[in-house]
C-alpha cells in the first residue's frame, strides 16, 4: 500500500521501523505517471516489509527541497532515516525491484 507523504508526516514515516521508498513526483510529469503503476504494484508487493510513500513534489515542497530534489520522478530510498539509495528519471520494474530487494 503507498501512503501519501506531506511536510507534516514525513519525519514519521523517515523514522519509521519499516525502511521507506519515496517516490517524488508531479501531476503533470508524464515519466512519472509511467512509472506510477509499477511503484503502486511493488508497494502491494512489499507490503508489510518496507513502507512505500508518494510526495507530490508542488504539495510537499520542504520535503522535495530538504533532499534538493531537482529532477522528477526521483526515488529515495531510507534506513534507519538516513538515504541508502536513489533513482533518477524512469527505470524499468527490474530495477526498481532490485532496488526494493536491496533495502530489506
Amino acid at each position: 500500500m503507498e501512503v501519501k507523504i506531506t511536510n507534516e508526516n514525513f519525519e514519521s514515516y523517515k523514522n519509521g521501523e519499516l525502511p521507506l521508498v519515496v517516490d517524488f513526483w508531479a501531476t503533470w510529469c508524464g515519466p512519472c505517471r509511467m512509472i506510477a503503476p509499477i511503484v503502486e504494484e511493488l508497494a502491494k508487493e512489499y507490503d508489510g516489509k518496507l513502507v512505500v510513500g508518494k510526495c507530490d513534489v508542488e504539495e510537499a515542497d520542504d520535503v522535495a527541497m530538504e533532499f534538493g530534489i531537482r529532477n522528477i520522478p526521483t526515488i529515495l530510498f531510507f534506513k534507519g532515516g538516513q538515504v541508502v539509495d536513489k533513482l533518477v528519471g524512469a527505470v524499468s520494474k527490474a530495477k526498481l525491484q532490485e532496488k526494493f530487494q536491496a533495502l530489506l
